[in-house]
């Protein structure tokens, strides 16, 4: 098998593509011949030296597959079957802990930048009926956290407001959750050109927040009385975000884009009963129950381009240049 593994020096151009042997599953292992993968800020932030991970980890927390052979004891799959990989190693269900959230694929564990892994059964779900590989690899880390930041923390239900920002992978999934869910959409984004594609996905709304910079004042305009919820994906100043949210509504920051330290006026919480939730990706239970929502309401994930296995660097590239719209993957032969 072929795997991509993290250099001596932290980089894009330090990742080092590797050969060697498929391990045989063992107990509750099964071994999965790896289709696609995609990529999100966590793993260029692990290839790029942002969070350090030890020299020969195997990167990428997001993969989709094929079993092709079961250990003695594993119940839940067999041969043949589609399933696609968990973000966190031992979160299987209940509510976040410190013990469920503190292994993550691709960081504290080998991921799936890999043609062939062998992992425990539990670190896996059944793929969706009817999705590509690629399509499938979009789900683990963007779409279970849009999932639950729209319908687990947020409980979104129809007529609801929902501000989502730019169009990455979490903004795209959580636009087309909460429109599923019967909510309006609000989006921002700094390009005209993105926000004419975020209309065409559902946005009732798109702000431009480099024209408008005090968009959160806009937001209010455009609702009356501000949102019920904001999926916060940039961190740093929330002051625009809060500002937005109506009196008792929820702020869900489910990453800092920005790598700033995040920041806001306390009168912005306090006088208005407002709440901010952080959101660590989610369960092995969220993500089957995405499964299930997705086959439902026949949601595709929002696709920027698919790179080769043996161009992974190029993917990270594009990454960085920071144009991409949805998902950047990486389709395996």
């Amino acid at each position: 098998m072929k795997h991509y593994e993290i250099g001596q020096g932290p980089g894009i151009d330090a990742l080092e593509l590797k050969d060697g042997a498929a391990k045989a599953p063992a107990g509750n292992e099964i071994l999965v011949r790896v289709e696609a993968s995609s990529l999100n800020f966590h793993d260029y932030l692990v290839v790029t030296g942002g969070i350090k991970v030890a020299p020969g980890r195997v990167p990428l927390s997001d993969g989709a597959g094929i079993v092709e052979a079961c250990g003695p004891d594993v119940t839940r799959f067999k041969v043949g079957d589609r399933v696609i990989g968990t973000f966190f190693a031992d979160w299987e269900d209940g509510p976040a802990t410190a013990e469920r959230t503190s292994r993550m694929l691709g960081d504290h564990v080998d991921g799936f930048a890999a043609t062939f892994v062998t992992m425990p059964e539990t670190r896996f779900t059944r793929a969706p009926e009817g999705y590509s590989a690629v399509e499938a690899a979009c789900l683990p880390c963007a779409g279970v956290t849009a999932w639950r930041a729209v319908t687990v923390e947020g409980q979104i239900k129809p007529g609801d407001t929902v501000l989502v920002q730019g169009s990455g992978g979490v903004a795209t999934f959580a636009l087309q959750l909460a429109r599923l869910a019967g909510a309006r959409v609000i989006a921002t984004s700094s390009s005209e050109e993105k926000a004419e594609r975020l209309r065409a996905l559902g946005a009732d709304e798109v702000v431009n927040r480099v024209a408008t910079p005090d968009w959160g004042k806009r937001v209010r305009e455009l609702t009356g009385s501000g949102v019920d919820l904001v999926v916060e994906v940039g961190g740093g100043d929330l002051g625009q975000s809060l500002q937005a949210l109506r009196s008792g509504g929820q702020l869900c920051l489910v990453g800092v884009l920005s790598r700033q330290a995040i920041q806001f006026a306390p009168v912005h919480m306090i006088h208005a009963n407002r709440r901010i939730t952080g959101i660590t990706v989610g369960s092995r239970k969220h993500q089957a129950d995405l499964v299930r929502a997705v086959e439902l309401g026949g949601l595709r994930p929002v696709i920027d381009s698919t790179y080769p296995f043996e161009a992974l660097a190029d993917a990270f590239r594009h990454m960085e240049g920071q144009n991409h719209f949805g998902k950047i993957t990486i389709g395996y032969n």
